[in-house]
Parts: C-alpha cells; sequence; structure tokens
C-alpha cells in the first residue's frame, strides 16, 4: 500500500490505458457542467409589473417561457424562486453525503454512472412538472447528481494517474472540459426560449455518456485498498497490454498485501473524519474553506443579475474566464507549494470583488472587469484546494472526505441566493460579505500540511498532521522536510488513529 505508485510505475504515465482513461473520464463532466447554473436561466424572471395598468402592452424579451411565468412565482409569491435554487443545492448536499460513502464502500464506477444516470432521468422529469411543488422535488432529485458525478469522476481519475499526467488531468483539462459543459448553456438557453424544451435539452449530455461505462476502468488504487488484489492485478495487466509494456510477475508484494487486508477490516466511514484531533482540524478547516469558496463563487454569479449590459453575454464572459483561472492553477500546482498557491489566488479574488463596491454604478466596464478578475482568483484557488483536498486525503476514505467538503460546499451555494437580499440593507453587502469570507479562508489555510511533491496517503495512518502558523512562502523551501516530519510523526498514538475543494 505505502509503495502503490512504484508498484504500478511499470504502465508509465502517458501510455494508450492512461490517454484514454484521461479522455473519457474529461467527458463525463460535461453532463454536471451543463446542469450546475441551469436554475439560473429556468428561474430567470422576464420584466414584469405586479399591478398592470388598463391597455398596457408589456413585453418579455429575455425568457419567453420560464418557471416564474408558468407557475407565477412573482410578487407575493417572489420569495419562492430562492427557495427553488436551495432546494436544488441542497440536494447535491444530500447525494454528497450519501456518494462519498457509498463510492468508498461500492467502488468510484457505479457511483459516478448512477449520477450522471440521475442527471438524464430527472432533468427529463422536470420538463413536465406540472406545479410548483412538483418541479420543486425533482430539482431537488436533479441536485442529487450534479456535483457528485463531478467529484466521483476527479477522485477515479486522480487514483489511476499519476506523476504529471494526474496534475494535468485534475487542475486543467478535467476543470476545462467541465467549463466547456456551463460555457453551451447559455447558448441553449439562448436558442431554446421553453424552459420545459430547456430541461429536456439538459438529460442529452448525460444520455450520450451512460455508453462510456464499458471503456472506464475501476480505480486499482481502490481496488486495493479493499483488499481486492487479483481484480486490481487483472485491471493493470490488461493496462500493460494495452500500453504494450510487460508488466511484472508479482505486482503487490505478498507483505503489503496482507497489511492491506488487515486494515482493511477497519471499514473507514464519514465519522472517521472526526475521530481524532488531527482529522478534525484538517477536517473543519477543509469544510470552511470549500464553504466560504462556494459562498463567493455562486453569489457572485447570482449577482451577475445587477450588472449592467446582455445577461446572456456577461454570464457566458463569467464562464469563459474561468479557461485561464483552471490554467493558472495548473500551472501553480507543477510547480508551487499549495498553500502559497491557494493563498495567493483567493487574494486576489477577495481583492477584486472587495472593490467593486467602489465601481459598481459609476464604471461599469471597470466593474466587469473586476467580476472576471475576482471570478478568476476564486476559481484558480478552488482549483488548488481541490487537488490539495485530495492530496490530503488517504484513499480508503478520499472520496468520503472529497464529497463531505462538497457537501459544505452545496451549504454555502444554498444561502448564495439570498445574498442578493443583504443589499436591502446595504447595497454593497452582499460583495462584501463575498469577499471576507475569501479572505478568512485564506488565514485558516496556513494551519493546513503542504502535500507539493508528497505521494497520496493510502491509509489514515499516513496522513500529515497539521501545522503551527508559519509565512506561507516559507512552504517554497519547507515543502519537503513538512513531508518527512509528517511521516516521521505517524508513529505518534495521536496519529496512529488519524486521517483532506
Amino acid at each position: 500500500m505505502q509503495d502503490y505508485e512504484e508498484s504500478v510505475s511499470f504502465l508509465g504515465t502517458w501510455g494508450p490505458f492512461q490517454k484514454r482513461t484521461f479522455f473519457l473520464l474529461c467527458l463525463t463532466t460535461i453532463p454536471s457542467g451543463y446542469n450546475l447554473l441551469a436554475v439560473i436561466f429556468l428561474l430567470a424572471t422576464p420584466p414584469h409589473q405586479c399591478y398592470i395598468p388598463d391597455n398596457s402592452n408589456l413585453s418579455q424579451d429575455w425568457i419567453q417561457t420560464s418557471i416564474p411565468v408558468q407557475f407565477n412565482l412573482v410578487c407575493r409569491d417572489q420569495w419562492k424562486q430562492p427557495l427553488t435554487s436551495v432546494v436544488y443545492f441542497l440536494g447535491g448536499l444530500f447525494g454528497c453525503f450519501i456518494s462519498g460513502q457509498m463510492s468508498d464502500r461500492f467502488g468510484r464506477k457505479p457511483v459516478l454512472f448512477g449520477a450522471i444516470t440521475a442527471l438524464s432521468i430527472f432533468s427529463s422529469a422536470v420538463a413536465f412538472a406540472p406545479s410548483w411543488p412538483v418541479f420543486t422535488m425533482l430539482f431537488f432529485l436533479l441536485g442529487l447528481g450534479q456535483i457528485t458525478s463531478y467529484i466521483v469522476a476527479f477522485v477515479l481519475g486522480s487514483e489511476i494517474l499519476i506523476g504529471s499526467t494526474r496534475v494535468l488531468f485534475s487542475n486543467l483539462c478535467l476543470p476545462w472540459v467541465y467549463v466547456f459543459g456551463m460555457m453551451v448553456l447559455p447558448v441553449t438557453a439562448y436558442l431554446v426560449r421553453s424552459w420545459r424544451h430547456l430541461s429536456l435539452t439538459m438529460a442529452v449530455p448525460g444520455l450520450a455518456c451512460i455508453p462510456l461505462w464499458w471503456l472506464i476502468p475501476e480505480s486499482p488504487r481502490w481496488l486495493v485498498s479493499r483488499g481486492r488484489f487479483q481484480e486490481a492485478e487483472l485491471l493493470l495487466r490488461s493496462a500493460a497490454l494495452d500500453n504494450r509494456v510487460e508488466a511484472p510477475h508479482v505486482i503487490f508484494l505478498s507483505a503489503n498485501v496482507e497489511k492491506a487486508k488487515s486494515e482493511k477490516a477497519e471499514s473507514p466511514n464519514f465519522l472517521d473524519l472526526l475521530r481524532t484531533a488531527n482529522i478534525r482540524q484538517i477536517t473543519f478547516i477543509l469544510w470552511f474553506m470549500w464553504f466560504s469558496l462556494s459562498v463567493s463563487y455562486f453569489g457572485l454569479s447570482f449577482n451577475m443579475s445587477g450588472l449592467y449590459g446582455n445577461p446572456f453575454l456577461n454570464y457566458f464572459l463569467v464562464t469563459a474566464v474561468e479557461l485561464p483561472a483552471y490554467a493558472a492553477s495548473w500551472l501553480a500546482a507543477r510547480s508551487l507549494p499549495r498553500r502559497l498557491s491557494y493563498i495567493s489566488f483567493t487574494l486576489l479574488g477577495a481583492l477584486a470583488l472587495l472593490l467593486i463596491q467602489i465601481t459598481l454604478y459609476s464604471y461599469p466596464t471597470l466593474t466587469l472587469t473586476l467580476v472576471l478578475l475576482g471570478k478568476f482568483g476564486l476559481l484558480a484557488g478552488a482549483g488548488v484546494l481541490y487537488m490539495f483536498t485530495g492530496e490530503l486525503s488517504p484513499t480508503v476514505i478520499r472520496n468520503t472526505a472529497m464529497s463531505s467538503c462538497a457537501m459544505f460546499s452545496r451549504v454555502g451555494s444554498s444561502i448564495s441566493p439570498y445574498l442578493l437580499q443583504l443589499a436591502v440593507f446595504n447595497e454593497f453587502l452582499p460583495w462584501i460579505v463575498v469577499g471576507s469570507l475569501s479572505v478568512l479562508s485564506v488565514l485558516v489555510c496556513v494551519f493546513l500540511p503542504e502535500t507539493f511533491k508528497q505521494p497520496l496517503p493510502d491509509t489514515i495512518q499516513q496522513m500529515a498532521v497539521t501545522q503551527r502558523f508559519r509565512w506561507p512562502w516559507a512552504s517554497m523551501s519547507l515543502s519537503e522536510d513538512d513531508g518527512k516530519s509528517a511521516k516521521d510523526q505517524t508513529t505518534a498514538p495521536e496519529i496512529i488513529c488519524t486521517t483532506h475543494l
């Protein structure tokens, strides 16, 4: 278990097996990205008046038919709109809670394709909702699969791929394809103005991905963590044939096999994330970081409606800026410590969001520029956080840890629709909140252990320990020492019991 990456190094890092897995797993994130912010267009409210004068002729030039139009969610019933968004994100929260534990117990692949199938089924069902309560219930079920499919694809690719290929997959290509799915949505919403037809269209990417079940393998690293060595070896020998390399006669040493089988009996679960002081500290810090970034990200997205200009173009630009953001995240992940990268990107985003209150009404072009800069910083930080979380979490409970963080991310996204309501007290308050939360996440990040150039932990005992306060740029020279000290401390009584957007 401790030498897993060395044991599979005979495969190389970029053979036909890795290329196929890399490409196909990226494709599986398109349905998730395509559905992420559908709530913005499905719940778009056209220009309207609560009290219409006689002989008036009001036009609706944005969305010809939407949920508020169909079910009259305006005026006295306007409160139902943010509630519907909250229900959607609560579905994601519940999906994260159950999917992480299911993935760690039953495998990455079944949960991935189960989530994709759920996306297709419930997005189709939404199109036939006869009333707002039924629509809301189906929207909750739709949210179950949205973030789940992306998290599991991320974990599966991170465990199958190794070295620089894993960094390229996790920090650049997977997020880019996800963003591509998001960018297609406003184009579709512009062409398909009926919300029922738009809901049916949202089912198409998921249906197209289902045949990939027969082409994407299970994670051999997870199989090893569960003591299923024969299945892991069979998969790896098949991969060796694809790559035209010779597999060793014995892939996993018998001593490691026996150790892994004895550790399998522990069957870690969600509660293991809170079992000891070290795990609790890491878990609480990561939960807060994911929560704060989610509030900022979705708060920024929902506040787009208050910006000057065409809403479709604004949404497209704010989505497109994610491409250079993830590119910057990938470049940082190749050569810089995780803490330094996260702190730098997130501070940039927070500063831009806090400056918006100065330019909001006076300089619309500069305001949009600051929004794009803020989105860039937040997304680049989120890209680093995803990798940071995966590197902190051991294989036996990695998907549970990632999903628990995504669950708190969904708590943040559930709150974000109500950020607009804060403008009642102060028109700049929504921007102050999202910027301040980002700053707080930077402050707690400095206590996380550095994972740069360290192997992925496979067992709970291999987890690093939290750090005392240290300036983040010190990580550049001390990151390797952190790893060594973490390994030395795994013999301490506390770490024997302990265990990462």
